[in-house]
């Protein structure tokens, strides 16, 4: 990863984002290893086979499609069949928490292959953090690419270029301009542009969002559907939401702020400079070692946020669930219950969301691998 390479990188990654080529690669994504023809590609994107032809041509060119086999036809000549190739391609995602860093590497089926975690202060200033994260991320990708041959002539296919690298961390910030806000905790950030200073230091492309919603952006692309949110109880407490198929990040995309939402009037003080916030009141709790009141806090800011939002289920995260996860699911499934009763609707379903502590890490990187495969989250 060399700054010399930003500008082909970034480039490369906005050809992509081409929207017929985009529902090229996805429709080869999720046929694997058996692949789809051409003409297939052709039925089902609606474009004309030699608009599917060309796309392909340059598709096998920047090594990111190869032939894999012919399959009998209805009529004709056998059909020449067309897969992904997962390694000529690669996102990386980071998990920039309050107190450690976690990276990932994921090929273009969205599988991890490679990944690191290091202790961080988030405290210590923007040169250290920057540079701790820097070194990471480095450290993850030179380890899985330099062993990946070139497969083509693209940019995709050069070994040790990344597509890009998405960062999620606690909010608020702005996801549109890269910009963070009052972090919660650590309001020396506010206005610090970390989108430009990382892609400066990596010599690619960033993305940034909070850690909620890159999680939330990655359960969906795992194929958890409908309209969810997604609870994290780390060092911090915060919700992503998915709404209509895709993530509510709100018009300043500074939609949710799920633990700084007051069920104590002049309660215990928060971080956020209010009092008696949901996020105070839970991690007093564990503090404490009383994870019944700490999971029955966080089952009363789930109740307001499905009686608001009427969400199909509820997804529990963040190291402090997965430390003692069946305490939480039930906590929260039982204040939700109660609510069901008293309103005479069905309750809505708690579950712990797939991915345990990659969760974040694996959404920041479907940041950079959604809109090259047409979903416009990223």
């Amino acid at each position: 990863m060399r700054a010399a390479g930003a500008a082909g990188a970034g480039v490369n990654l906005l050809a992509l984002r081409s929207h017929n080529t985009a529902l090229v690669l996805d429709l080869l994504r999720t046929a694997g290893p058996e692949g789809i023809s051409r003409l297939e590609l052709a039925e089902r994107t609606r474009l004309t086979p030699q608009a599917v032809s060309k796309i392909t041509a340059r598709l096998r060119e920047d090594g990111l499609a190869v032939e894999a086999g012919r399959r009998a036809s209805t009529g004709g000549k056998p059909r020449t069949v067309l897969r992904l190739v997962p390694e000529a391609g690669h996102a990386v995602g980071v998990h920039l928490d309050r107190d450690e860093v976690r990276v990932v590497l994921m090929d273009l089926r969205g599988a991890v292959v490679g990944e690191r975690r290091a202790p961080l202060d988030l405290g210590a200033g923007a040169g250290a953090v920057l540079a701790a994260v820097t070194g990471v991320v480095r450290e993850t990708a030179d380890e899985v690419l330099s062993a990946v041959p070139a497969v083509g002539a693209g940019a995709l296919a050069r070994a040790g270029s990344p597509l890009g690298v998405g960062v999620a961390l606690p909010g608020p910030l702005d996801h549109t301009r890269g910009v963070l806000h009052r972090v919660t905790g650590f309001p020396e950030w506010d206005g610090f542009p970390l989108r430009e200073a990382l892609a400066e230091r990596l010599g690619v492309p960033v993305v940034i969002d909070k850690d909620t919603n890159a999680a939330a952006l990655g359960l969906a692309a795992g194929g958890e559907g409908g309209s969810f949110a997604y609870l994290h109880l780390g060092t911090g407490l915060g919700a992503g939401l998915v709404i209509g198929g895709g993530v509510h990040r709100g018009a300043r995309t500074g939609a949710g702020e799920f633990g700084h939402q007051v069920i104590q009037l002049d309660g215990p003080p928060c971080t956020c400079g209010d009092r008696g916030c949901v996020e105070a009141l839970c991690l007093a709790a564990v503090a404490r070692g009383d994870t019944e009141e700490a999971a029955r806090v966080l089952g009363a800011g789930a109740a307001n946020l499905v009686g608001l939002l009427d969400i199909d289920v509820v997804l529990l995260g963040g190291r402090t669930v997965g430390a003692t996860p069946e305490p939480f699911v039930r906590g929260v499934g039982a204040v939700l219950g109660a609510r069901a009763r008293r309103t005479g609707q069905d309750a809505v379903p708690v579950r712990v969301a797939a991915g345990g502590g990659r969760v974040v890490a694996e959404g920041a990187a479907q940041l950079v691998l959604g809109p090259v495969f047409g979903r416009g989250d990223g």
